[in-house]
């Protein structure tokens, strides 16, 4: 247990946890100097990217940076789709879901309160409901985007059948199931911690309230805990995948039976959006999911900012990629922006 001395040294000689503020932590130690845990704890403190707390302030502007980028973007898409009557069809809803999901991902890490405005600290609700958020928007995430790459089977190889198969209620089913599943599978996580006591340091050394990250703090047993987001981690990404290579297998197989090398390039054009953004997604989770359990070698710092910029990064490239690889979705941006 660290004592109050302890954090007066912190306050007076700055470390890895830049001048944490005994006010904020002082009442947990006070509370029961016979106590190591809390059963509910009040607060949890983020520290944001340990190590690098002096240069939070320089650290932030290619954040912000791409954190306006991904809302500008993703807004565009959702503002465009929804004036153009002839963008409204089944891979446009599917483009507006992902933009959607991609909006609640970039903004719940609340990454730039840390940065600018120093505000590390967050009560157990709070950090339980954000961990929630991005843990279920991200599985909401990887289904649509298994939904889009079912869309692109549907439109090369059952054309003719297209409209009728992808119907506006069967679309608005395929969002609510990947909803439900996305609840489904989260939920127990922030359940499962509410029940565990917290040791004495509050402290989680990370921008946001990952799910790893909230459980180490525990002085319980987290084998339950660990073993579920695993299994989560690979049921989720595993299915996902192998339903997209499925998908992208059924493709392949139709394309090559197609003789016009022309109409094998436009129908590989109309996969190759999904696919960068298929890799670009599933990388970045993965090596967040598993670094946490099997990446000790990798230095905190590193895997916080990787960690970090997988709520970032994919929501900034998706609209670019879609916006640049659809033909209809460009040269309606590119209508509204000479308009204007």
């Amino acid at each position: 247990m660290v004592s109050p001395s302890r954090l007066l040294y912190y306050d007076h000689h700055p470390g890895p946890w830049e001048r944490l503020r005994v006010e904020q932590l002082l009442p947990y130690y006070m509370s029961d100097s016979n106590k190591t845990n809390f059963t509910n704890p009040s607060t949890f403190i983020l520290v944001g990217i340990p190590g690098l707390e002096a240069a939070h302030v320089w650290i932030s502007i290619p954040f912000c940076a791409m954190y306006t980028i991904a809302v500008l973007g993703n807004f565009i898409i959702l503002f465009i789709v929804k004036t153009e009557l002839s963008l409204h069809g089944p891979m446009y809803y599917f483009l507006c879901m992902l933009a959607i999901a991609d909006l609640v991902l970039t903004t719940s890490t609340l990454a730039l309160c840390i940065f600018w405005f120093n505000l590390k600290g967050i009560t157990m609700g709070g950090c339980l409901i954000q961990m929630f958020f991005l843990h279920a928007v991200s599985v909401m995430q990887s289904a649509v985007l298994v939904t889009m790459a079912f869309d692109r089977y549907i439109a090369i190889c059952n054309p003719l059948r297209y409209s009728t198969i992808l119907t506006n209620a069967r679309i608005a089913k395929l969002g609510l199931l990947g909803l439900i599943r996305a609840v489904l599978f989260i939920l127990p996580l922030p359940l499962l911690l509410s029940r565990h006591p917290f040791c004495a340091n509050l402290i989680i050394p990370h921008m946001y309230c990952d799910h790893m990250a909230v459980a180490k703090m525990s002085c319980g047993d987290i084998t339950v805990n660990r073993m579920y987001g695993l299994v989560i981690a690979f049921v989720v990404i595993g299915l996902d995948l192998l339903l997209v290579a499925l998908s992208y297998g059924l493709i392949i197989r139709a394309v090559l039976r197609i003789s016009s090398k022309k109409a094998h390039q436009k129908a590989l054009n109309t996969c190759t959006a999904h696919i960068c953004v298929m890799l670009m997604s599933c990388t970045l989770l993965l090596f967040s999911t598993l670094t946490h359990r099997f990446g000790q070698g990798i230095a905190t710092h590193i895997h916080i900012i990787l960690a970090t910029l997988y709520f970032l990064i994919p929501p900034m490239f998706n609209p670019i990629i879609y916006g640049v690889k659809t033909k209809e979705l460009r040269e309606k941006v590119s209508k509204f922006t000479c308009r204007k």
